[in-house]
């Protein structure tokens, strides 16, 4: 830590190395390139906890570009850092790649031009037919490879694409410590995602079912609930009639007429006075004389359609309720691949629709299968007019293009507290515990956990993720026991059932009767992303690290994870460790396209940052970050990002400014506070500690926003007044008034640094450089109690009166539209009286910096005189002299 900034010691500062000409340009490479060498942002591992800051980064997905948007909200998070490595704390800050999951499967696709192919062998001597193209490669065009070679390419473009990723991080000036990464697919992540699964397993946490799911037919993998996107899609209401006995027609109306063959009930609200007299009574089917019973539930809704529904197995989640609740049959005939099975179900085969089904419907598209059901429905008359045009919410896979299908399949399930109010109630506990940074983000995950409706669907039919770490028994009759699944031990992990052996097993019993089965699911990304703090934290692997880093201090994110990232991650720590996993938890808001649209990939609005921090500068773009609050959608505007280099230059002319008013290269400079004695001097440090005291406050409530404006308001402040009040008495004053001057100069150049350092991290360390020694970044946070101790009993208030009083007098020059540095011969102002003393203490400042050469009369302003922009201040008469007469140019 510093010596100054706790202003409890005399610094001497020697001014080395002030450049002639200062620059932006290649600060980014020299300073990450002197941080690195110097371990600038190590992490100290003597540490004690409570000396330690630790955060859980996100860890980006390697699968492509970074956008905007990451930098946007990584430069939220190492802001804070920053701030709270000054403030004397160790900060724990490790930075992952989220390798495994569908983005990277789909890159590698699209770069390489592969697909898997599970029958085949594999080649230690493949070469993909491409590295990288810009034509689109389609499927059937794809070259088939095995599971291992794909999952070694997937390795190999990750691998490619964290280095891209690390390069921009550092160019941004991420002060992570780049000795502390992991992969999501890495040995150590591996190991912990299934050593945390075979520990939910044995508690029962972890469990598997033959139940309805969702499912994705484009990717081929089942779908979480966290993982749903709702999007409106156009469809047809279809008016289809249902049989009594006596032959009396019940209307319905569905969206879905390819699933009469897996109807199960007709359902209507128990209210619904239209159907009382039907509850409890059958009705048939029109095509395939199925006979099922119509029921009552209360989650039927009377003023949608008919206000009575076929319930099918399943056409969507109300479907799965109602299936659950009623102790329905199940009739399924939508597959995997999202056709209709290709064998005609049992309970059609003996019915008069079992023609129609073999052939018309049998293996069919969902949408090929229900222009025939139409078709069908029309030529017996069981279908009241057209088909109406609507638009429905459906469920969508959030990375997929097709409406989801509900299929039955057996899976692994994690408890959530979807089906256990218990769990659920303990859950939302653990949220009212965490510190939400904005507060309201709170809503969000506990309206996710109350709506919850099911557990943690975690097993994906994927190939590049971590392996669920199970294998089956083969029974002598051949059939495999799912019921009884071989585990491995702790200390063996990780392990891949598909390619290695059970213990007592060997690779020639695979597949045989008395032999084994590896389990080829995949978990999905969140079961390992849900452990990052623990990985990160080296847990059951480096208990000395883990001690000092968990539960964690922070979690930054965006708000759209809330109910995937932060929750899976509440329930893992709260199922393993019984704790948070961390104190608080930092929401980001979204950054919006100049349509105000949510900017993401797959809207194609994204924009890749480099060039934006190429153009402006990375302190710039950081500027911009830094200037939207946590929870805060913001637009990408590069006018910020203009401000923010403007702001950047500024610090580098202003302090160059400074240090040569105090004597410039080889100069000393004395930051004692008993060398200050004027007045201005003491009220520009009094103001300067309010804006210390306002800047820290703002930083503790994870407001960083705030903190950088009381900051730059004051630097502006600073350049534009008090450097010119101070200007001539530090060039022309006696040494009192002269040192006086420096000093005040020197302490706040130096406070400047450090309350700016957050936010712009090159060019203050840039300035630093020139007279300080060691790194801005690990000098303290200034401290207000020192400052106001230089102070004495000045006020701030005092320099902003008299700053007022300044722009007053600059006022009466811009109006003559003459130069500032034209003579005021004589000026009255008038002053409220509570400003009068203020205005009075800097009056000779005020003489000097405006020029006025002769009287400069203070009245009193009446009691009832407006207060405008300039405190109250103003001129009552003046009169200029001529303006200076500009050298001729040679």
């Amino acid at each position: 830590m510093a010596q100054y900034g706790l202003m409890n010691t005399t610094v001497r500062a020697l001014i080395s190395q002030v450049p002639d000409r200062v620059s932006l340009d290649g600060l980014e490479t020299t300073w990450d390139q002197r941080w690195t060498a110097n371990s600038t942002f190590s992490f100290d591992r003597t540490a004690t906890r409570e000396q330690v800051y630790s955060i859980d980064t996100p860890p980006p997905t390697a699968s492509g570009s970074l956008h905007i948007g990451h930098v946007f909200s990584y430069t939220h998070t190492d802001v804070l850092a920053r701030y709270k490595r000054m403030t004397g704390l160790e900060v724990f800050y490790p930075m992952g790649w989220d390798d495994n999951g569908l983005p990277t499967e789909r890159r590698v696709q699209n770069y390489y031009g592969v697909r898997v192919d599970l029958t085949l062998p594999y080649d230690p001597d493949f070469t993909p037919p491409f590295e990288g193209t810009t034509k689109a490669i389609k499927a059937a065009d794809q070259v088939p490879v095995s599971r291992r070679n794909f999952v070694e390419l997937c390795e190999r473009l990750t691998a490619e694409d964290e280095k891209q990723f690390e390069d921009l991080w550092r160019y941004l000036g991420l002060s992570v410590d780049w000795k502390q990464t992991y992969q999501t697919i890495d040995p150590n992540a591996r190991a912990a995602a299934q050593r945390a699964f075979l520990r939910n397993l044995a508690r029962g946490e972890a469990y598997q079912a033959e139940a309805p799911g969702l499912w994705d037919v484009t990717f081929q993998t089942a779908v979480a609930q966290a993982e749903l996107e709702s999007r409106e899609y156009p469809g047809f209401f279809h008016k289809v009639a249902f049989l009594r006995p006596d032959g009396e027609k019940v209307w319905i109306e569905t969206t879905r007429p390819e699933l009469l063959g897996a109807v199960c009930a007709l359902i209507a609200h128990p209210d619904d006075e239209r159907y009382a007299g039907l509850f409890g009574t059958t009705v048939t089917d029109p095509l395939f004389g199925i006979e099922v019973p119509v029921l009552a539930h209360a989650a039927a809704e009377m003023d949608k359609g008919a206000g009575i529904a076929m319930c099918c197995t399943f056409g969507d989640q109300t479907d799965i309720q109602w299936w659950r609740e009623l102790n329905l049959p199940t009739r399924s005939i939508i597959q995997r691949d999202g056709r209709l099975t290709r064998e005609t179900p049992a309970w059609i085969a003996d019915g008069p629709g079992a023609a129609l089904y073999a052939e018309g419907l049998a293996g069919k598209t969902t949408f090929s299968a229900r222009a025939a059901v139409v078709d069908a429905l029309r030529a017996c008359d069981a279908m009241d007019g057209e088909p109406v045009k609507t638009l429905r919410n459906t469920n969508f896979f959030e990375k997929g293009d097709k409406p989801l299908e509900i299929v039955t399949s057996r899976q692994w399930y994690i408890s959530n507290g979807g089906r256990d109010e218990a769990l659920r109630a303990a859950l939302l506990k653990r949220g009212s515990e965490l510190a939400w940074h904005p507060d309201f983000m709170r809503v969000r995950y506990e309206n996710w956990v109350g709506g919850l409706h099911g557990d943690w669907l975690i097993s994906r039919q994927r190939f590049f993720g971590v392996a669920i770490p199970v294998w089956y028994p083969v029974l002598p009759s051949g059939e495999v026991d799912h019921d009884h699944p071989i585990v491995p031990s702790e200390a063996s992990l990780p392990v891949d059932p598909t390619s290695e052996a059970p213990a007592g097993f060997d690779e020639a019993q695979r597949g045989v009767p008395g032999g084994f089965v590896g389990e080829a699911d995949v978990m999905d990304t969140w079961a390992t992303s849900s452990l990052t703090p623990l990985i990160a934290s080296g847990w059951e692997r480096d208990e000395d690290l883990f001690a000092r880093t968990y539960p964690m201090d922070l979690r930054p994110q965006a708000q759209d994870i809330i109910r995937t990232w932060l929750f899976s991650t509440v329930v893992r720590s709260h199922l393993e460790l019984d704790t948070l996993p961390w104190t608080h938890a930092a929401i980001s808001g979204f950054i919006l396209d100049p349509d105000r649209k949510k900017m993401s990939k797959s809207k194609g609005n994204v924009v890749t940052p480099m060039g934006m921090l190429e153009q402006h500068s990375s302190d710039a773009v950081r500027y911009w970050a830094a200037s939207a609050r946590l929870g805060v959608d913001a637009a990408l505007d590069e006018g910020v990002m203009k401000i923010g280099r403007r702001l950047a230059i500024k610090v580098l002319n202003a302090s160059k400014f400074v240090l040569g008013i105090a004597g410039g290269q080889g100069a000393a400079l004395e930051l004692d506070p008993a060398l200050v004695t004027e007045v201005l001097d003491r009220a520009m440090l009094a103001a300067l500690a309010d804006v210390v005291e306002a800047a820290t406050a703002a930083f503790e409530k994870y407001d960083h926003t705030r903190a950088l404006e009381v900051t730059e308001t004051f630097f502006w402040m600073f350049c534009d007044n008090y450097v010119e009040f101070v200007k001539d008495r530090a060039y022309h004053g006696d040494e009192a008034e002269r040192t006086s001057a420096v000093t005040a100069l020197g302490i706040a150049l130096d406070a400047v640094l450090r309350l700016f350092a957050p936010v712009l991290p090159f060019v203050t360390e840039e300035v630093w450089s020139w007279w300080r020694e060691g790194s801005v970044h690990r000098a303290a946070w200034p401290e207000a109690a020192g400052l106001r101790d230089a102070a004495g009993d000045a006020s701030g208030d005092v320099l902003a009166a008299s700053s007022n009083a300044l722009a007053a007098l600059r006022k009466i020059k811009s109006e003559a539209k003459v130069s500032m540095k034209t003579p005021i011969l004589s000026v009255e102002l008038a002053v409220p009286a509570d400003l009068m003393e203020a205005v009075r203490a800097t009056q000779a400042d005020l003489i000097a910096t405006a020029t006025v050469t002769g009287p400069l009369v203070l009245t009193e302003a009446p009691a009832d005189a407006p207060r405008d922009s300039l405190g109250g201040i103003t001129v009552v008469a003046s009169k200029l002299g001529e303006p200076p007469v500009k050298p001729a140019r040679k």
